[in-house]
């Protein structure tokens, strides 16, 4: 998951943000990448020039895509650069545009740099899909499937066909004021509950999936690899923890069930293509070969107990028994006898003290009197507690290069332990040094050609230094125990470099 998304100020950030690949009709840059249907690459800035609105594009559409799209960017961690995967989408959009008979229609597509397998779509033509869905994946047609569902929805008018648009916007915001309690102009974690605005019926589910397996299947892919592309994302969302660890993922937006991949097995196999269909599968390993895997360190990498984040410029550890992972919207620790701590960060006006900010009514049970001031290593912290009937919780906030974080500690009792763990965590804050950096690891997809006497057990031992190893290889290879190897082949691995 990304992390550290909750930070308001992180599409301020030296990463390349919104450097989104159009897909559109009627540009002339690159124009001879496919000079049947004039489909192109390009990069968009965040900050760029406005393109002005392609035929074919409805402008109310045009104004929420264009006003979500920095959001949408921002709350999944920025935009994921790789030439290779951006060609490829490129090339198969302009397949499925061309099959759809919408020559005319602009597709901005988006590869959105975090680690969950998901796509969406939002009005305008806006086409989102991970670098988690594109690892999962095995073929052209598997992408195809997912690009032309997320078509579908767009040129089905779904959106418009769910609510109005513009209250379908104000119930969003109050969602993320009312529920989540947050600013839906700074808060980046709302920003995901802006997804609802890709949320559609499961009657509009269906039909997209039987509109993008028709589209598919006349772009020459294979009309099968819907369904199995769906149950391969099943198995994944099973493998790392399911549904409730994968809040963010295809499979929760777009509801799978036996009974959806059974109707896209009959649509499939009730399809009749004029032409022989193309699986893809050689062309996509090579596109994806190199393709980042699982966190993105640059958002943020944990080493052992240690959390470092190279971009922001901070690190912090925290005491044994606490085990780090990063979920949605934040840094949390576990320890295993029931204490819990919450790192991200906030939005405080420099002009206001960080103990005025503690006492600021954010703090269910505050104790005012306990709310003291420190310095950690230069600089500047404000310190708390509060109490509800089942928790004690320690807060301490700390103001670093201009912005302020958090750490929320929560315990049953607040015992000498607890405290103590907490002081050791804030204590630890600091800037980070060139050996913290010389820790972190990357990891990436490799496809790596099987030779003879291969078995999925020696290919996956080339990735022992990662948990379930061999059930993750078959998982990324659509492959099951027992299944043979064929010598030649690609498989993917990952491996950490």
């Amino acid at each position: 998951m990304t992390v550290l998304s909750a930070i308001g100020r992180y599409v301020a950030l030296p990463r390349g943000l919104g450097q989104a690949m159009l897909v559109a009709v009627a540009l002339s840059a690159c124009s001879g990448l496919f000079p049947d249907s004039g489909i192109t690459v390009t990069q968009t800035g965040e900050n760029g020039p406005v393109a002005a609105i392609p035929a074919g594009t409805d402008p109310d559409d045009a104004v929420i895509g264009r006003r979500e799209h920095p959001k949408i960017v921002a709350a999944y961690g920025g935009v994921y650069t790789d030439r290779r995967a951006e060609v490829t989408l490129a090339r198969i959009v302009g397949k499925l545009l061309t099959a759809a008979n919408q020559p005319n229609m602009a597709f901005t597509v988006t590869i959105l740099d975090t680690p969950d397998v998901n796509a969406f779509a939002l009005p305008g033509g806006y086409v989102y899909v991970t670098r988690g869905i594109l690892a999962l994946a095995s073929s052209e047609s598997e992408i195809a499937a997912v690009l032309s569902h997320e078509i579908a929805h767009v040129t089905l008018k779904h959106a418009q066909a769910r609510s109005n648009r513009a209250r379908t916007s104000a119930i969003v915001d109050k969602v993320i004021s009312g529920i989540l309690g947050g600013n839906p102009e700074t808060d980046q974690t709302a920003e995901r509950s802006r997804l609802s605005l890709a949320a559609f019926s499961q009657a509009q589910e269906l039909a997209a999936d039987k509109e993008g397996i028709r589209v598919a299947g006349l772009a020459g892919y294979d009309p099968q690899a819907a369904a199995r592309f769906l149950a391969t994302m099943g198995r994944f969302q099973t493998f790392a923890g399911g549904a409730e660890a994968q809040q963010d993922d295809f499979l929760s937006s777009h509801p799978s069930t036996p009974d959806r991949i059974e109707k896209a097995v009959a649509e499939a196999r009730a399809f009749s293509s004029p032409n022989p269909t193309f699986e893809g599968r050689d062309s996509y390993l090579g596109a994806v070969d190199g393709l980042q895997f699982g966190d993105n360190p640059q958002q943020g990498a944990i080493v052992g107990r240690q959390f470092i984040h190279p971009v922001l410029g901070f690190t912090f550890t925290v005491p044994k028994g606490y085990q780090l992972q990063n979920s949605a919207t934040a840094v949390v620790g576990v320890a295993g006898d029931g204490e819990a701590v919450r790192f991200d960060s906030a939005e405080v006006p420099k002009e206001m003290s960080l103990a005025d900010y503690l006492k600021s009514g954010w703090i269910t049970g505050l104790k005012p009197e306990t709310v003291t001031t420190d310095t950690v290593n230069g600089m500047e912290v404000a310190h708390g507690e509060a109490a509800t009937d089942q928790w004690a919780f320690r807060v301490s906030v700390i103001r670093f290069n201009g912005d302020v974080y958090r750490f929320i500690f929560a315990a049953r009792a607040d015992t000498s332990l607890f405290r103590k763990a907490e002081d050791e965590t804030v204590n630890s804050f600091r800037p980070v040094k060139d050996s913290d950096l010389k820790n972190i690891r990357t990891s990436v997809v490799r496809v790596i050609a099987a030779k003879p006497g291969d078995t999925t057990e020696t290919l996956a031992a080339r990735m022992a230094n990662l948990p379930k190893a061999h059930e993750l290889f078959l998982i990324l290879n659509e492959l099951y125990d027992g299944d043979p190897i064929t010598p030649g082949t690609g498989y993917k691995i990952v491996t950490i470099e």
